[in-house]
């Protein structure tokens, strides 16, 4: 669990910028500062240490450094992680990445609009546990991490490999990326007619190994695999509708 959390969130950081006198391949590329040294944190730390980059941890709690590796090289500041001077300590004014992963929700989105709003730190994401305020977070401007739905889908993929799990889903859970079963008689239709059948959006087809994105007049072959775009909350009546003989068949 932690580790499928931990990527999730470092991969949010996957292409932090290098700064115009490194090179990708240097060490301490860029400063990142997390707040929050649970599991998550601790193991985003390491995560990023490995990449070469530099980190600050943050944590009211002085107990919970304990999480970070015994070869943890970066800082580790106690204090209130959304408090400016505490993220001042941290190194947060030469920061190009905060990531706010600690187990409060309202903590983290405060911590994330302060980075982001008082320091202008453009890589800016927040942990939350309550998927429902990811909209709201993301209008705000503050990229988020709901981890119950990405994590239970994740453990649905492994546990029913033949199910319909979504094979991709973004961090708020809003959306996914699924292949259902296709009725064959979509075989020689045009993509634009399962849309319509199902409510999803074509996002790409696999066809003989390679990925194809699809067009207007793309059509249907009897071998693809269809991956469609859909709501959460629609996934089931998106699979039955694509499992279903289409009209005029």
């Amino acid at each position: 669990m932690r580790t499928l959390r931990m990527s999730l969130v470092l991969g949010t950081f996957s292409d932090i910028r290098v700064p115009p006198n490194r090179t990708r391949g240097e060490t301490a590329s860029v400063r990142v500062v997390i707040m929050g040294c649970g599991r998550v944190g601790s193991s985003l730390a390491a995560g990023l240490e490995r990449q070469g980059h530099e980190v600050a941890v943050i944590d009211r709690d002085p107990k919970a450094f304990r999480r970070l590796s015994t070869d943890f090289r970066g800082e580790q500041v106690c204090g209130i992680g959304f408090h400016p001077d505490v993220l001042r300590r941290a190194g947060v004014e030469r920061a190009a990445a905060f990531a706010a992963v600690s187990s409060g929700d309202n903590s983290n989105i405060i911590a994330a609009r302060v980075a982001r709003e008082t320091f202008g730190i453009e890589r800016v994401v927040a942990r939350i546990y309550d998927a429902r305020r990811a909209e709201v977070y993301e209008r705000l401007g503050i990229p988020t991490v709901a981890t119950v739905p990405w994590t239970t889908d994740r453990l649905m993929r492994m546990l029913l490999p033949d199910s319909v799990a979504s094979a991709w889903r973004d961090p708020s859970g809003q959306v996914a990326v699924l292949a259902p079963p296709l009725h064959e008689g979509w075989a020689g239709r045009p993509v634009h007619e399962l849309e319509q059948a199902t409510g999803g959006r074509v996002a790409f087809i696999v066809r003989f190994g390679a990925g194809v994105l699809p067009g207007a007049k793309t059509v249907i072959q009897a071998e693809d695999t269809v991956y469609l775009a859909a709501v959460s909350g629609t996934i089931a009546d998106v699979t039955t509708a694509a499992a279903r003989e289409p009209e005029g068949s």
